[in-house]
């Protein structure tokens, strides 16, 4: 059976991570079938969400320890490859992680690659970088401070220790924690709901807060203005006009 498990539903995808005997551990052979995966993904324009989750008790465990330790130098630095990393980032749309259970390391770095992260009520946050003698290359390093805060991020950095749900939520790690049997049903959801939005528009809006980000504020500001002034020469009023209602009767349906 597949390392990786990849359903493609209407709008929306879910990669699953599927070695759970291992709690979902990132062996080589993972990695070659969750790059294929995302890949798979990005070229289907069908697919605008992607909900990544994990089989069984764990989202990840981080790198394959046994494995890694079963090579020499050679297999260390193909470790460092960021493959994966760059997989996610190809995919030009929102990615849903739906983090049950233990969360580590490398797993935690592919939650942080993710848009939008719903935890299950025993989901954990651990970095063991530091502990196992390895560098970050997936971005952990950099994004986390920008999430949580600098402090916050040097302290489960230095220290290895867990970040349970209710406090990545409190932390703003997470935008959501739910019972674990609702976790799925609840990130589906989610990707339903955002499959409404203008296809065009969702990957423009994304790229803005992506990119954004990165600059000072005043130039993210101009940027947003010159591209919100090109997407309206595009626009078409009674395209916009026919969304407008369809949001109305949708909020109104959600009241009664």
């Amino acid at each position: 059976m597949s390392t990786v498990l990849l359903e493609k539903h209407e709008g929306y995808a879910i990669v699953t991570l599927n070695r759970p005997e291992a709690m979902n551990a990132l062996s080589r052979e993972l990695r070659r079938d969750f790059v294929a995966a995302f890949t798979a993904c990005t070229e289907d324009p069908g697919i605008r969400v992607v909900i990544l989750t994990g089989n069984g008790r764990a989202f990840c465990a981080g790198f394959d320890l046994k494995e890694l330790g079963s090579g020499a130098t050679d297999n260390t630095a193909e470790e460092a490859d960021n493959a994966v990393a760059r997989a996610m980032e190809a995919f030009n749309g929102p990615i849903i992680g739906a983090i049950n259970g233990h969360c580590i390391t490398g797993g935690f770095e592919m939650a942080l690659a993710c848009d939008i992260l719903i935890a299950s009520e025993d989901a954990r946050f651990a970095d063991t970088h530091a502990r196992v003698g390895m560098v970050p290359g997936w971005g952990l390093s950099q994004k986390l401070p920008r999430l949580i805060g600098v402090s916050r991020a040097r302290e489960i950095a230095f220290t290895g220790a867990p970040v349970f749900a209710a406090q990545a939520y409190e932390w703003g790690l997470v935008n959501h924690v739910v019972a674990a049997s609702e976790l799925l049903p609840r990130a589906v959801r989610m990707a339903q709901d955002i499959c409404e939005c203008v296809p065009q528009v969702l990957q423009e809006y994304r790229t803005l807060i992506q990119q954004g980000m990165s600059m000072p504020l005043d130039e993210a500001l101009a940027w947003e203005e010159a591209r919100a002034i090109e997407w309206a020469k595009q626009a078409a009023g009674a395209a916009i006009e026919q969304r407008r209602q369809a949001v109305l009767d949708k909020g109104r349906s959600e009241k009664s």
